[in-house]
């Protein structure tokens, strides 16, 4: 029976992997945690303790497109003090759209990654 998500993976040239791995601990908040001894490099990011993104090496000779149209469309975080994001967003250039949702208490800020996948931070 699943219990809800573990975690997602994002796999990229080493390059692109650490460019995304300081936006998400810079931009989004999440925190650098500790990872196994994976032959392939990578870094597993968490929040609250918990690893959330784990981000990993292409094998080689494996090219990864960015910014693929694709059935995903975004991934939501959980998050508090918007007014920080907001500014953080802004502060570092990067479009966001903001919608509220009164029928289920929530406000919501959406933007993209350096690769184009999709965040969504939910404020309730």
């Amino acid at each position: 029976m699943i219990k809800g998500i573990n975690h997602y993976n994002l796999r990229s040239d080493e390059e692109t992997m650490n460019a995304l791995k300081d936006f998400y601990i810079n931009i989004v908040g999440l925190k650098l945690g500790e990872r196994p001894a994976f032959k392939s490099t990578g870094f597993w990011l968490s929040a609250e303790g918990k690893d959330v993104l784990h981000l990993s090496s292409t094998k080689s000779n494996e090219v990864r497109d960015h910014h693929v149209n694709s059935t995903f469309d975004h991934l939501a975080f959980s998050a508090s003090n918007m007014p920080f994001y907001e500014k953080i967003l802004t502060d570092n250039n990067i479009e966001y759209n903001y919608r509220e949702v009164p029928e289920i208490g929530t406000k919501q800020l959406f933007f993209k990654d350096p690769v184009g996948n999709g965040i969504e931070l939910i404020f309730i």
